[in-house]
C-alpha cells in the first residue's frame, strides 16, 4: 500500500493519536508539513488517502497552500479516495467541496458532548452511540457541503461532522494525546476561561480541561478508532 498523506498545517498539531492508530494497524504514512514550508502534491499519484489536521489559521486567510490543497481535496473526492479533516481539515474539506466557513455561532474550547446524527451512514462510521465527549478547539465552522451527510451535531454548532463517499470532515478533535491537550492549553492559555472573565459558555479553563484527562481521553480514543477503522476500509490499496 502506498503511504496515507497526513497534511500538518502547524508545529504543535501533528498526527496524534491518528498516528498511533496508523501505526497499530500496520499502514504506512508520511507527514507533509506545510508549515515548513513543503509543497502540496498536485496529483494524488502514489497517496493512498489524506488526512489533514488542525491549525489556528482560518481557510479563509491568503495562505500559499489553500488554493493547492482545495484542488487535490476535489480530485481525492472525485476519485473516492478517502479524505478525513479534523477540525481545520474538515474546514478545509468542505471549503474545497463548495461551502462557506465562517465565524461559529460560538467558540468551543474543551471537553463537549457531540449528539449522532439518527442515519444508517452515522452509525456505520460511529456505531450505536448516541452521544459522546469529544474535544473542540474552534471560532469558526463549515456549511454542510452538497451530498454530504450530517453524522455529528451538537447546540453550540450543528455541523460537527459530515460524509462525503469514503471521506469525512470533523470540526472536533478525536486525535488528541496527553501531550496535544497540554502543549495547545500552554500555547492558547490566552483564549480559555479565567475566573469570572469566561469568553463564552462553551469555553472551559485549562483545570476543567486537563481535570481526569486520561479517562477523558480513554473515551475519546475509542470512538476515533470506530471512525478511524472505517476510514481506512476506503484507502486505495
Amino acid at each position: 500500500m502506498q503511504p496515507i498523506s497526513i497534511f500538518r498545517f502547524s508545529r504543535t498539531e501533528g498526527p496524534g493519536y491518528f498516528g498511533t492508530f496508523l501505526d497499530r494497524k500496520q499502514l504506512p504514512w508520511r507527514v507533509i508539513a506545510l508549515d515548513a514550508g513543503e509543497p502540496v502534491p498536485k496529483a494524488l499519484n502514489g497517496i493512498s488517502g489524506i488526512a489533514m489536521m488542525g491549525g489556528p489559521m482560518s481557510v479563509n486567510d491568503d495562505l500559499p497552500w489553500v488554493a493547492p490543497m482545495q484542488a487535490l481535496l476535489r480530485q481525492a473526492v472525485a476519485a473516492n479516495l478517502p479524505v478525513i479533516g479534523h477540525c481545520l481539515g474538515g474546514q478545509l474539506l468542505a471549503r474545497a467541496l463548495g461551502v462557506p466557513v465562517t465565524r461559529s455561532l460560538n467558540v468551543e474550547i474543551g471537553w463537549h458532548e457531540v449528539e449522532v446524527e439518527a442515519s444508517a451512514v452515522a452509525r456505520e462510521w460511529l456505531g450505536d452511540t448516541p452521544a459522546w465527549k469529544t474535544f473542540e478547539w474552534h471560532n469558526e465552522s463549515f456549511a454542510l457541503p452538497p451530498a454530504a451527510t450530517r453524522v455529528l451535531t451538537n447546540a453550540a454548532c450543528p455541523n460537527q461532522g459530515y460524509v462525503v463517499g469514503n471521506s469525512i470532515g470533523l470540526q472536533c478533535h478525536v486525535e488528541m494525546t496527553r501531550e496535544l491537550v497540554h502543549a495547545w492549553v500552554n500555547d492558547g492559555v490566552g483564549e480559555l476561561s479565567c475566573g469570572k472573565e469566561r469568553p463564552g459558555p462553551y469555553v472551559q479553563s485549562a483545570a476543567e480541561i486537563t481535570a481526569d484527562l486520561d479517562t477523558g481521553l480513554g473515551r475519546l480514543n475509542q470512538m476515533a478508532d470506530r471512525i478511524y477503522t472505517r476510514w481506512i476500509a476506503g484507502l486505495a490499496q
